[in-house]
């Protein structure tokens, strides 16, 4: 089993980027109430039905440091209506791709932003994520990974924990998932109803180590980024965790939706050969994780 990828076959994917070139928010809709954008290099998530009215939609994630506020902004009015605010945002970790914009519009929408317990002490200034791993994984994206904000972010006057029974605010039909590994409080989102995962970090769709991949969204399947995962044992149960639900449809952080039979065979195939394909060689992480309950992935 090769290292380098697992290649989907087209029938896997959710949506065909060309598919929604006229829809007038730029989004990818997967679903009437799920829809995801990609921002420079990473994904953020809308779900909610247009039409519905004030705070009756949810924002997942909210894109690169200094690059995605107005994009975001103007996807959420065309699809949800002028000053047509969100409930929440939703994050599935903290690091600086995935949390860039919250502050900005959380404090312009006047709405929480939740995340796991574990991600609070990167999220209220008091600590910053363990320094990444530029030799795992080869390409620029790792590369350039020690040039990547890592914190300490503040959002402390906006920041909740998510609810510990594992129910997501304003959201009655899905669940949150802690899938830790690539960081300590990494969540995924679940609906049972009808299969929906996003998965996060926990195993993402292309590449994202190179750069070439991470801008042209190349379908492959593979485990987190590795030059940020800290804990790779850990990140292995995640996706065993995910696998397990056996899901239809899968939004993750970065590379493209899919869906189906072939999805869910091509996941149980990342789980049984994750050492293989997920796991480098080498690295300051693969036999010394960094670990929340003795304090080393506090440090900056």
């Amino acid at each position: 089993m090769s290292q380098e990828n697992i290649p989907l076959d087209a029938s896997m994917r959710a949506d065909d980027p060309r598919a929604d070139d006229h829809r007038d928010d730029h989004t990818h809709q997967v679903l009437p109430d799920l829809a995801y954008k990609r921002t420079v290099f990473v994904n953020h998530a809308y779900i909610g039905l247009p039409g519905q009215g004030d705070r009756k939609w949810v924002l997942v994630d909210a894109g690169v440091t200094g690059m995605s506020a107005e994009a975001i902004e103007h996807a959420a009015r065309d699809r949800f209506g002028e000053h047509v605010r969100p409930a929440c945002i939703l994050l599935t970790h903290g690091h600086f791709d995935h949390i860039g914009a919250a502050k900005e519009l959380a404090d312009k929408w006047d709405c929480p932003i939740y995340a796991h317990e574990l991600e609070l002490p990167y999220l209220t200034g008091q600590a910053a994520y363990p320094k990444p791993d530029p030799h795992v994984g080869g390409g620029m994206m790792a590369t350039l990974s020690p040039l990547y904000p890592r914190g300490p972010f503040d959002l402390i006057e906006r920041i909740e924990h998510l609810p510990n029974d594992g129910t997501v605010p304003f959201l009655p039909d899905w669940k949150w998932i802690h899938v830790p590994g690539h960081s300590p409080g990494q969540v995924a989102f679940w609906r049972e109803s009808d299969r929906s995962l996003l998965s996060a970090d926990a195993f993402i769709t292309t590449r994202q180590e190179s750069a070439y991949a991470a801008v042209t969204q190349a379908m492959e399947l593979h485990g987190p980024p590795m030059y940020f995962t800290i804990d790779f044992e850990a990140a292995r149960q995640s996706v065993e965790r995910l696998a397990a639900l056996e899901p239809e449809l899968v939004v993750p952080g970065h590379g493209r939706a899919m869906h189906g039979p072939e999805l869910r065979a091509k996941l149980h195939e990342l789980v049984q050969h994750f050492a293989e394909i997920a796991v480098p060689k080498d690295g300051k992480y693969v036999k010394n994780p960094a670990r929340v309950e003795d304090g080393s992935a506090y440090v900056s």
